[in-house]
């Protein structure tokens, strides 16, 4: 499984930034940084009646597309897809910072959080403790663990490092027992995601999303991602009482990135 795959890599390229001058120079710029804009809060404030609140995705590659646009060959404008985002209504990015299977870069988390007053979710698999100093010292205002990804002890010590950091969580889950860990091993969790991509055969399904919201109490901020790609899709989400979406590909691969946010966010209407 393609999962299976990145973590063990991952793993592996952690090995090489466990060092204590490494984790000092991370500290040293957390020290230096402005405090992290709550993203969670963010997205409650700026959700509609309309829409759910929109975490707009930077994103170069995919394991299973490569490439999503021919000319990012060339040139990956990364502040110009954020800068759009931005101007046409998205309530927060993500950034994809892994290297080796999404062309992802740490360094353009950095540049977007000096360009636009946005907050920014550190679209990244996390496994070790100096990642989230990493995501931290570059700007992350949330960070992504995936529960398929780690074992129970572990999202508990991770989302505690988080909250150290001042960092929100998006916890990704993908089927009811995932959902249930969460639920019973980090209660305080704020925002749960849904991911409507299966890991095996990567097809989506947003009926994952309304068959798990529905188990999600009340105080939870539900986070639908994946297989997002029309105003249809949205107001289903609407109805299914989904209060935010994350969405890459629709709008990377879109003629007019811009449009197409104003399109889902219902704007053109």
């Amino acid at each position: 499984m393609i999962l299976d795959r990145i973590l063990e890599h991952k793993k592996a390229e952690l090995r090489h930034k466990q060092s204590r001058s490494y984790l000092s120079e991370l500290k040293a710029l957390i020290r230096d940084a402005p405090a992290p804009m709550g993203f969670a809060v963010a997205l409650d404030a700026t959700r509609t009646a309309a829409s759910p609140a929109l975490i707009a995705e930077v994103k170069k590659a995919s394991p299973s597309l490569g490439l999503l646009r021919e000319e990012f060959a060339e040139r990956f404008d990364h502040l110009g897809i954020a800068r759009s985002y931005y101007e046409h209504g998205a309530s927060a990015v993500s950034v994809l910072t892994d290297k080796d299977f999404f062309q992802g870069d740490l360094r353009y988390l950095a540049e977007i959080k000096k360009a636009l007053p946005l907050p920014a979710l550190n679209k990244e698999f996390m496994v070790g403790d100096i990642q989230f100093y990493e995501a931290r010292a570059h700007g992350a205002d949330a960070v992504l663990l995936i529960v398929a990804a780690l074992e129970r002890r572990q999202l508990v010590d991770f989302h505690a490092l988080a909250s150290e950091l001042k960092m929100d969580v998006l916890f990704e889950t993908h089927h009811e027992r995932e959902l249930d860990v969460v639920l019973e091993w980090v209660p305080t969790a704020r925002m749960i995601g849904i991911n409507n991509r299966d890991l095996k055969t990567f097809t989506t399904d947003l009926g994952v999303t309304f068959r798990l919201a529905k188990r999600i109490p009340p105080d939870k901020l539900i986070v639908s991602e994946s297989g997002i790609r029309s105003r249809q899709d949205v107001m289903r989400l609407v109805e299914g009482g989904v209060q935010a979406m994350l969405i890459g590909e629709s709008l990377i691969k879109a003629e007019r990135t811009g449009e197409k946010v104003r399109e889902l966010l219902g704007a053109s209407e």
